[in-house]
């Protein structure tokens, strides 16, 4: 096997890891055909097509669409128990939106009818039909009811025969048919291992319709007669009072133990529901781990067509933690016996074979890539080639991608695994081209870095990683720009990216693991200028002015140092952490403002928020009323002109938010926010017709440096048919701003149509993200491609006429 040389900066960056998702070839093709699949599907097989869905959202990286999908599953999953697994799996996704996260996700557990109104509805027409059946049965019997009299030890339980028997066939059987007992008044039951409380039980459910009150032993012990004599009635009753006796994990452990032996649905769905809440943390319980692995449990699973997704989520848990562990194999396994279409076992065997390459099995890894591609996934090929490298087959390994997608279009992880084995000038041929078919993977921007850092060209290399971080920030490519800034001794710039790092991940470390973040910031702290509180207000209104938000970012995280329990702070942090695509740790931060709040109405508004950000524009709109009504202030105002205006764009409504952002800036704030309330204000006005209100507006918010407020006076120019003006306008906010993606962009609307080109392919140099320029440039050129069939059409019109009026000459 040939080793990888070792000795410079690019030959130790980490190979990029295999992505355990599903990764089709054409997502669009995929997608469309899996839309017509479900609309097409039986009700029962729907919410699992949702849920392959949400698995290849999950593999492009679209949280909100892994979430729109995982809900449609909830709707469409057709027993209580698939609906709490799909629940439990969309709050996962969710975790850290939620207000009361921090605390338990329900005061009081009361079964699976709290779930959702779906479960709600299984479980009470499961006890309505208990009740209905045994009603009908005892009006038929009539008050004629023959008396017998079942003897358990010294004691005795007087019954009605007919009641009794109308409980079940076995019993019918026995009381009215050629057996013994139906010629007998007093039964001897002393050996069918039924209790005297537990017969009189039965007796009152077969007059009422209904359980007397019993303790949960006396429950299962009802719950195990009922199984042994057929009551079906009677189960479905003590399932569903057994379900509404789950408060708390012990209490899930221990009954889920008899809902499995006695196969009562409700019980075990209402276990499932408390121990899957704790997730992620509760796999690490090994009484938990042991007790969802276990073979009864995966049948009972199979019983209710939930296994997939059920396994499917402890799986991703447990990869999540840690790929190569015993549990995350475990689940894998349970997951690949219950995989039952194509598409499931390929996703199966993938995941699997990334576990196996996680624990360095790479000949098990083989096997099982090789099985996931001819299950028709093809993305399992660079999990193939790698384990055929690490076996020491380092053509075999370049020649996969080769022999088995030859005929298809390639892609950007296809070049990026051809490059890991090719020698280095092929290399870097293919990590560009890499680029040029999908520019945002990661890696070919950090190789190139890194190679350039090895030439001594830091300049060079921190203009590269740039690239990337431009548009995509990512802890990798941030720590790689540390090791470029200490090279070059900017010590203020390394500083800025670990205060970046840190408040992406407090507990990050450097230099493989070996160096923690803090520390490293620790020592670097001598080195820098050091700021007071003033001086670090001035800094944060200088970046923020200059749109630059990692800078932002990082200044706001030295504030936090000294106030760490300041609300405000961790507000504007999340402020910028949206702005930098980091949803995640945006939500963290808000919720961190909102358990430092020091004040009941400041809460209310980080609250707000919380509900904004989470899509709820309505109660982000009651909490900022609450907030108003017990003080005026500007966040309260201002969030409810923000989440009015996204609510409805009526006059009415628009009359009303300016009327808000006039409150807000009535009320004291600094001038950041209040200069983001101003541009708001002018936009308002723009879309009321109010153009003179509007600059006016803009104006004031760029004398207090709100320097995106160059963008809305643009626009008004350009609606006064002052095109010159626009574009200059916007030219001046792409020499303030930063990060200027978006000015390049707006500027294209204001020029003629070569300079239009130029911005908005600078626009996809600078942020590949933004699709405005790809729809543009691909109308163009449909624009471009019918101006010629025009043309052509119209050369064959006159040619023809000409033609006509010839021969009509002739």
């Amino acid at each position: 096997m040939s080793e990888r040389p070792r000795s410079s900066l690019a030959s130790k960056l980490a190979d990029p890891p295999i992505e355990p998702h599903f990764k089709p070839l054409d997502y669009v093709e995929t997608l469309a055909q899996l839309h017509e699949e479900i609309e097409n599907a039986a009700e029962h097989e729907k919410a699992g097509l949702c849920l392959l869905q949400a698995f290849i959202f999950k593999g492009l990286g679209e949280n909100k669409l892994v979430r729109r999908s995982l809900g449609a599953a909830i709707n469409l999953a057709n027993s209580p128990l698939a609906k709490i697994v799909y629940k439990a799996w969309l709050q996962l996704e969710k975790r850290g939106e939620d207000l009361n996260s921090r605390s338990s996700i329900l005061d009081k557990h009361v079964g699976p009818a709290n779930l959702d109104r779906g479960a709600c509805t299984a479980s009470s027409e499961l006890s309505r039909a208990s009740c209905d059946s045994a009603d009908m049965d005892t009006i038929s019997v009539g008050s004629l009811d023959e008396i017998i009299t079942f003897s358990i030890g010294s004691e005795e339980v007087i019954c009605g025969r007919q009641r009794i028997a109308s409980l079940s066939v076995p019993f019918d059987t026995m009381l009215n048919g050629c057996f013994t007992e139906s010629k007998l008044k007093r039964i001897d039951f002393s050996q069918s291992g039924v209790s005297v409380e537990a017969m009189r039980a039965v007796d009152e459910f077969s007059r009422t319709g209904s359980l007397p009150q019993l303790e949960p032993d006396g429950l299962l012990e009802v719950l195990t007669f009922a199984n042994r004599f057929c009551c079906e009635h009677i189960k479905e009753a003590c399932d569903s009072a057994l379900a509404n006796l789950v408060y708390t994990r012990q209490d899930a452990l221990m009954l889920m133990e008899y809902g499995l032996e006695e196969s009562a649905p409700l019980l075990v769905a209402s276990c499932l529901e408390v121990l899957l809440q704790g997730l992620p943390g509760i796999l690490q319980n090994s009484q938990v781990a042991s007790l969802l692995s276990r073979a009864d449990t995966r049948m009972f699973m199979m019983r209710t067509h939930s296994a997939f997704a059920f396994y499917s989520l402890l799986s991703q848990v447990a990869m999540e933690e840690d790929a190569g562990s015993d549990l995350c194999i475990m689940f894998l396994e349970r997951l690949r016996e219950s995989a039952t279409s194509g598409r499931q076992k390929a996703l199966t065997l993938h995941q699997l074979g990334c576990a196996m390459l996680e624990r360095k099995l790479f000949l098990d890894a083989h096997q099982l890539f090789e099985a996931a591609v001819e299950e028709g996934h093809h993305y399992s090929l660079a999990g193939l080639a790698r384990a055929k490298y690490e076996l020491g087959h380092r053509n075999a390994a370049l020649a996969t991608f080769s022999t088995k997608l030859c005929s298809q279009k390639p892609t950007g992880w296809m070049c990026i695994e051809r490059s890991l084995f090719c020698d280095e000038e092929e290399k870097m041929t293919e990590l560009n081209r890499a680029t040029e078919f999908d520019p945002t993977l990661t890696y070919p921007y950090k190789y190139r870095a890194a190679r350039l850092m090895d030439e001594s060209k830091v300049d060079e290399a921190i203009l590269e990683i740039n690239r990337i971080l431009g548009f995509k920030v990512t802890t990798d490519c941030l720590e790689l720009r540390v090791y470029f800034c200490l090279a070059a001794q900017d010590y203020a710039g390394a500083v800025r990216d670990v205060r970046a790092l840190l408040t992406l991940n407090p507990k990050y470390t450097l230099y493989s693991g070996r160096v923690r973040a803090s520390k490293l910031l620790d020592l670097l702290s001598p080195h820098v200028e050091q700021w007071n509180v003033a001086d670090c207000w001035m800094q944060l209104y200088d970046r923020w002015s200059s749109v630059d938000d990692i800078g932002s970012l990082a200044v706001v995280h030295q504030m936090l140092e000294s106030d760490p329990s300041k609300a405000l702070l961790f507000f504007r942090q999340s402020l910028l952490l949206l702005r930098l695509n980091c949803p995640k740790s945006a939500m963290q931060s808000l919720q961190l403002a909102r358990e430092n709040a020091p004040t009941e109405h400041e809460r209310l508004v980080y609250e707000g928020w919380i509900f904004y950000d989470t899509g709820h524009c309505q109660e982000a709109i009651v909490k900022a009323q609450k907030s108003i009504d017990i003080q005026r202030s500007f966040e309260a105002f201002f969030l409810k002109a923000y989440a009015l205006a996204d609510t409805n764009r009526d006059v009415e409504v628009s009359k009303e938010v300016v009327d808000l952002l006039k409150e807000a800036l009535k009320c004291p704030s600094d001038g950041l926010r209040k200069g983001q309330a101003l541009n708001n204000l002018g936009s308002v006005y723009v879309d009321c017709g109010k153009l003179d209100l509007a600059a006016d507006a803009y104006l004031s918010a760029l004398e207090i440096r709100h320097t995106r407020a160059h963008q809305g006076l643009a626009r008004v120019y350009y609606l006064k048919n002052d095109r010159p003006s626009a574009y200059e306008e916007m030219t001046k906010l792409i020499e303030k701003a930063k990060n200027n993606a978006s000015a390049y962009e707006k500027r294209s609307e204001y020029c003629e149509r070569t300079k239009s080109l130029a911005d908005l392919n600078m626009v996809t140099q600078l942020d590949p993200l933004r699709t405005y320029p790809y729809r543009y440039r691909a109308a163009g050129k449909y624009f471009e491609y019918f101006i010629w069939h025009i043309e052509s059409l119209l050369c064959f019109f006159y040619a023809w006429n000409f033609c006509s009026f010839c021969w009509r000459i002739d």
